[in-house]
């Protein structure tokens, strides 16, 4: 009998103790997006954020990081990595494949945005009410903007409209494109990765990027001049997004995905963003401390700008007018009025 129990009692603690490793196991998540580890992203957004859910999760979760595509594929695919199980967990820009993410990029147009942290805030709260149809497949853990895009120059300064006509420069997606246009330039369109070596080459006579670009690309080392808009306003801007694969995140358990849930949101879209406003700050000193020259558009001038640019706001207004469940025009006065409110939260 004492020997049936001590059997017993073994097997019970057994069991026991592989139920503790079957709550215990770790689950890796493929964590992929499209620059260099040196990157502000990688290294300010995307470790610290995969750090935290660790820690919360006890050592259940960890990401396995993928920087500069380094699971194949182009930047423009990213979106479809994710969605199609290549990936876990990717950021990406919706602009980066036209016209698939209509209602998202209102934010990219004109001199719809102010700074990092509202902007983004009320990117989350309106991609959540007008667009999650366009994010099908897909958990959406964060969406903001990242700093308004200021133009930056290889050997030519803009100091006002005139400056700008005909001069080459790379837009970050299809409205960046009419943006350009509107104001005189010819757009170049191509993902961040190809810039660097456009601007060496000369194919390119500048930028439309914001300064936490320039340090991972050298790009401040491949300019001399660099042109701000009032600071604001945004002449334009990208918006961002981090999205998990629906059937990995589903297959999560609960106290897993409250996880994931604790670190997505408004809150969590205006934390990544801030640490974009901080590279910012570190990307516009390392323009300075190699003595390129900073031109910041006087409010009149900039107002010159917002003016020759209305068109773009008009065009996508009329394109879009059979495309969207809400009216077009009504979209674009919500993103304004979400920016506002924010904005003014802020400033309060």
């Amino acid at each position: 009998m004492l020997l049936k129990n001590v059997v017993s009692a073994a097997f019970v603690a057994a069991a026991s103790l592989s139920a503790v490793s079957v709550h215990a196991e770790t689950t890796t998540l493929k964590v992929a997006h499209f620059l260099p580890p040196s990157s502000p992203a990688h290294s300010q957004f995307i470790e610290p954020w995969c750090a935290k859910i660790n820690e919360e999760s006890n050592g259940e979760l960890e990401c396995q990081i993928y920087p500069a595509m380094q699971l194949g594929g182009t930047p423009a695919q990213l979106f479809n990595q994710a969605r199609d199980g290549v990936a876990d967990i990717v950021w990406t820009l919706p602009g980066y494949t036209a016209g698939r993410f209509p209602v998202t990029e209102v934010f990219e147009l004109p001199f719809i945005t102010t700074t990092h942290e509202p902007s983004s805030m009320a990117l989350w709260d309106f991609v959540n009410e007008n667009a999650m149809n366009e994010y099908r497949g897909v958990k959406l853990l964060g969406a903001w903007v990242n700093g308004a895009n200021q133009l930056h120059m290889r050997d030519k300064p803009v100091n006002s409209l005139e400056d700008l006509k005909g001069l080459k420069v790379r837009a970050p997606s299809r409205l960046g494109n009419r943006l350009l246009s509107s104001l005189g330039a010819t757009p170049v369109g191509m993902p961040v990765p190809q810039m660097a070596e456009s601007l060496s080459r000369g194919v390119i006579d500048g930028a439309l990027v914001p300064w936490e670009v320039l340090p991972s690309t050298k790009a401040h080392e491949l300019t001399k001049y660099h042109t701000a808009t009032d600071p604001e306003r945004s002449m334009t801007t990208a918006t961002m997004v981090y999205v998990m694969n629906d059937k990995r995140y589903n297959s999560l358990p609960d106290h897993l995905k409250k996880v994931i849930d604790d670190n997505s949101g408004r809150d969590v879209s205006a934390w990544i963003s801030t640490q974009f406003r901080e590279a910012d700050a570190v990307g516009q000193q390392a323009a300075e401390s190699r003595g390129n020259e900073v031109i910041v558009l006087s409010p009149e001038e900039t107002s010159k700008w917002d003016e020759a640019s209305k068109s773009v706001v008009e065009e996508w207004v009329k394109e879009m007018k059979s495309k969207t469940k809400k009216d077009s025009q009504e979209l674009v006065d919500e993103a304004r009025a979400l920016v506002k409110k924010y904005t003014d939260e802020a400033a309060n």
